[in-house]
Formats: C-alpha cells, structure tokens, sequence
C-alpha cells in the first residue's frame, strides 16, 4: 500500500509527527511518500528511517523535496528494534538532562558569559555521573559549531556517554553547519527527551 504525507510548509517537528503517525499503522512493503520544502526535514526524516529500518530516498522538485520511504520489517519487528537505537552509555549516567539555550551563562557582562559557560561545560565533565543528554538550542546552539570553545570538553562527555544533541532547526537559522560533536535534532526529540528526564538543569 502507498501512503502520502503532504508536510508543505509544515516546520520541525510536524513532518516527523506526521510520518510516524503513518509509519506506526503501515505493513511490512508498505510506500510512504512525503513532500516537504526544507531540508531539516529531510534530514529529521531520514533519521526516522534509519532508526525504524526502513530505506530512504529523497530528491528535489519544483516544490521542494520528495521522498520515499519502504517499511522494511513488519511492527512487531520494528517495536522490538528500535529500543536497541538508543546508545549504551560507555560509564553510569544522571539520571538528568542540561539544556543550552545560550552560549552565553547567566545576565551581565557577555564576555564574562562566555567565560563561566566554557566553565560550566568543563565541569560537566569532570562529574562522577554526567549527563543522561545535553540539549542545544537557540543561541545554545553555537556551543557545538565550529570554533565553539567547547568542543574539546564535549567530546569528553560524549565519550563518557552523554547524549549530545543540537536543534537542526536553529543550526539553519544561524547558518552554522553540522555540529562538530553531537548529531541534530528536532524539536519533537527534544520534548520527548525533556518530558522523559527527571531533572532538568538549564545554567
């Protein structure tokens, strides 16, 4: 069977809302076509893809972006596969989530802002549990860009096993590129990953 998600003009998250809704009552060989017209989506959509083992093609068009999506296994399959996505932590994690909704800490002077944020992001590291996650948004986002002085630091709590990830949304709005350390998200990741935390630091 075919199914088409018309996401035109539809912004982060409601393409991924949309196609998992339909995703969640396909059959195994079962088409999902989707037409959107940013490439956050695409990317967001390619991510379910591959997290819910179905293939993925896109390509451009006069509106935007076509693409086609085959469910590869049947329900049961794919329920039981996709708890095994999320990464086994490399150390014991808090049980606590940290968002970033600057790059900058605290009101008052933003160069002294950048000094206690870079200190803030180093003391992360040298916890005895880090974070379960570390959520970038808005101005947070510029924290895991290119010539972000953090990186270093990220990349140790990434390797002790905190899940790092940044607003695809806001990487476009800024012009930052793809983050230097961490993978992009969306928006309805992000509220599941804030709403499923039990605690929820922001410095």
């Amino acid at each position: 069977m075919k199914h088409t998600v018309d996401a035109i003009g539809k912004q982060c998250p409601v393409p991924v809302v949309m196609t998992k809704k339909v995703l969640d009552q396909a059959e195994q060989g079962d088409e999902i076509q989707i037409l959107v017209d940013n490439e956050t989506a695409v990317n967001n959509l390619s991510r379910l893809a591959g997290s819910t083992g179905c293939s993925f093609v896109s390509k451009k068009t006069a509106d935007g972006y076509e693409i086609r999506m085959v469910v590869k296994s049947d329900k049961q399959a794919r329920s039981e596969a996709e708890p095994e996505i999320v990464c086994t932590p490399a150390s014991p994690q808090g049980d606590y989530t940290v968002c970033f909704t600057s790059d900058k800490m605290g009101d008052g002077d933003p160069e002294l802002g950048e000094i206690l944020i870079k200190g803030f992001v180093y003391a992360l590291t040298q916890l005895e549990t880090p974070p379960a996650v570390i959520l970038f948004y808005n101005g947070g986002a510029r924290l895991t860009a290119k010539d972000s002085p953090c990186i270093e630091d990220l990349r140790t709590l990434q390797e002790q096993g905190t899940e790092i990830l940044t607003c695809g949304t806001c990487v476009n709005f800024y012009d930052l590129g793809e983050p230097v350390v961490g993978t992009v998200t969306n928006m309805y990741t992000i509220a599941e990953k804030l709403t499923n935390a039990s605690k929820v630091i922001r410095p």
